[in-house]
């Protein structure tokens, strides 16, 4: 994951449930940390809780949603009444020529949305271009390190042995879906390129799912 500013003017089924509870808990803490303090537009291209969560933190969300996914997510259970506003827009969360150029003050690309979208470039460049100066970005996208490791996993040797020469890394999932990951060399480049000054650039959690597993089935309040 990373976070940027505009310079022009970021469930695997049952056996790990106590994994992926405790890396979204994880990422609602970063995100928290990372909004605005001011109420601010903010765009939200995630598909995940992002929206809801900044517009509980005052702010105007514009949510885009694709096509296939015209519903609005389920609000954690418990999940205060919203202080701001969610407006929902069904478009391309991959191409984002609908919105007007420096119209928002901070885009979320969260849940590897710029994994998912192939073209990666093309949609960080749109990205950069709906914000204000000064604006910031908050993305999240698959690490290299999946990537191999997922290859490794499925026995994908002659894929894995090109990844160290390969400028774009397309990784084949179990289910048939394709993302893209990155190294965090070509995530800097790749922002460089579309006028974004980088922030940081970090892990999400460095704790691997047995770790987080074995903790919490010890110490379930943890």
């Amino acid at each position: 994951m990373a976070s940027l500013r505009d310079i022009s003017g970021d469930g695997a089924g049952d056996a790990l449930a106590r994994y992926w509870t405790f890396y979204w808990a994880v990422a609602a803490a970063q995100l928290t940390r990372w909004l605005p303090r001011r109420p601010s537009r903010v765009l939200d291209i995630s598909g995940g809780h992002s929206a809801a969560q900044a517009a509980e933190a005052r702010h105007t969300v514009l949510e885009i949603r694709d096509p296939g996914r015209t519903e609005a997510p389920a609000a954690p259970r418990g999940a205060p009444p919203a202080k701001g506003a969610t407006i929902p827009l069904v478009g391309d969360t991959g191409t984002l020529a609908y919105l007007a150029g420096g119209s928002m003050d901070a885009v979320i690309a969260e849940n590897r949305v710029l994994s998912r979208h192939l073209a990666t470039e093309a949609t960080v460049a749109e990205i950069a271009r709906v914000l204000r100066p000064g604006g910031r970005v908050l993305l999240c996208v698959d690490s290299l390190t999946l990537g191999m490791a997922l290859l490794a996993e499925r026995n994908y040797w002659a894929h894995l042995s090109d990844v160290p020469s390969a400028e774009v890394v397309l990784i084949p999932w179990p289910d048939g879906t394709i993302t893209r990951s990155f190294s965090a060399h070509q995530l800097r480049e790749l922002l460089a390129e579309a006028g974004l000054e980088v922030e940081w650039i970090r892990p999400r959690t460095v704790l691997s799912p047995s770790t987080v597993e074995h903790v919490l089935a010890d110490s379930p309040r943890t």
